[in-house]
């Protein structure tokens, strides 16, 4: 695996030298620094081979940590290797930089005698690595902890240490989805799809496990398959309509076997911050805004006319949003009209940037840009680039919705209904674009 780790300042002096294998030299902490720091040429590759071996590289402010080895390896194992070892100096004194590691390089050496063993990556959590590496170095524990520590770094849940406890448990979910479209200027949708989030904030005390369900397409045939006398209904239907999820990732945390066979997500929560799962999906996207524009050319003017359409409930507000409009490069002058929200002219963007504060559902909203063009030799036709919105709207627009959210907890005997939920969906706009 790893034959060695080096971190080097600016200069291309040594600050931590660990090596792992006996097929590194001395001299491949030289190597580096003459063919890869102080190459006159910029290096953009973050992997450089000199004589068979290979150097994989990240740079962080002033300081390079590299990783040596002669093997085979799986490159993006590395890399996530040499990610978490900066994540983890981060967790212990902060901003990574020469003065911080000259100043905790007794720790760093610590840390990398866990984090590797022979060269193969071990223990990179730092919650687990805290329980017993501390700023002044190992703990003096007693059996009963040290048989805490074990059961931490040789059990299934390294994620969550044990004996956690707040007086209010609370269980914070964040639905959160972007948007990406690209629609012509008749209408006709070319390409779209939603890439969504769900972000967890979890304070819960003790080692509770939790369920949560989403009206996924397979888990709501199923339950149709299960209620012989709602399905024929269409008002059931209708609410309880499933959505096709294309693929998704989940955090290590989920019982990925519960997941196949029941289509419920089980899992032990870390504490803290963490994003549960990300999904993608192509059908049945509701797009909040529709774009309908119409160009006029005449002679050295041009008229934009653009309105925009809200299409989700009456209920809900959409906010941040921003329409910007290309216009040509010859634009001498624009003049601008738009009967909600507040637009302006960039001439260092060529674009009407026309922004609304607030947006009510099912709602309209128009503006019109008189635009004088200076005279041009050049007979190109100007190729009009796409018209691209940002915004934020209450709702996902895949249609994903939280049927439920279950807390138990047998050690310390709380139940689900006294633990705090709360759960918001944004949707939020990624490449939404409508050609004109």
């Amino acid at each position: 695996m790893i034959g060695g780790l080096f971190i080097y300042n600016h200069k291309g002096e040594i600050l931590i030298s660990r090596i792992y294998r006996d097929d590194i030299a001395r001299n491949a902490v030289d190597a580096f620094r003459v063919n890869v720091i102080h190459a006159r040429s910029q290096i953009r590759s973050p992997v450089t081979n000199i004589a068979r071996t290979s150097f994989f590289h990240l740079k962080k402010a002033n300081i390079w940590i590299t990783a040596v080895t002669r093997q085979n390896v799986n490159a993006a194992m590395v890399f996530e290797m040499l990610h978490k070892t900066l994540a983890l100096m981060t967790s212990y004194f902060g901003k990574v930089s020469e003065e911080a590691i000259k100043n905790n390089f007794v720790l760093i050496y610590e840390l990398l005698d866990e984090i590797l063993d022979f060269g193969y990556p071990q223990k990179t959590d730092s919650g687990i690595l805290k329980t017993f590496i501390t700023q002044q170095g190992i703990k003096t524990t007693t059996v009963e902890e040290q048989t805490k520590i074990t059961n931490q770094v040789t059990g299934q849940i390294g994620w969550r240490r044990d004996g956690i406890k707040y007086r209010r448990n609370e269980l914070f979910l964040d639905v959160l989805e972007n948007v990406n479209l690209l629609m012509n200027a008749q209408g006709k949708v070319l390409s779209a799809h939603v890439s969504g989030r769900v972000v967890m904030r979890s304070y819960l005390s003790g080692m509770p496990e939790c369920k949560f369900g989403m009206n996924d397409k397979v888990m709501v045939d199923n339950k149709e398959k299960e209620s012989s006398g709602l399905k024929d209904d269409a008002a059931y239907k209708k609410r309880n309509q499933g959505i096709a999820i294309d693929d998704c990732t989940f955090h290590q945390c989920v019982k990925l076997s519960k997941f196949e066979t029941e289509r419920s997500i089980s899992f032990i929560p870390p504490d803290g911050e963490f994003e549960l799962m990300r999904y993608r999906t192509t059908k049945d996207i509701s797009f909040p805004f529709r774009i309908i524009p119409l160009v006029r050319e005449t002679g050295n003017k041009m008229e934009i006319k653009v309105v925009l359409k809200s299409n989700y409930r009456t209920a809900l507000l959409g906010q941040k949003i921003e329409v910007r409009i290309p216009t040509p490069s010859t634009t001498s002058g624009v003049n601008l009209m738009c009967n909600k929200g507040r637009s302006k002219y960039k001439s260092s963007d060529n674009a009407v940037v026309w922004r609304i504060k607030r947006m009510a559902g099912l709602k309209e909203a128009q503006l019109t840009a008189e635009i004088e063009l200076l005279p041009s030799t050049d007979n190109k036709k100007w190729q009009r680039p796409p018209i691209s919105m940002n915004f934020e709207v209450p709702y996902a627009p895949s249609g994903l919705k939280v049927r439920y959210l279950k807390v138990f907890e047998p050690k310390l005997n709380y139940s689900d209904h006294e633990t705090v939920k709360w759960v918001r969906y944004i949707g939020r706009s990624g490449l939404y674009e409508t050609r004109s």
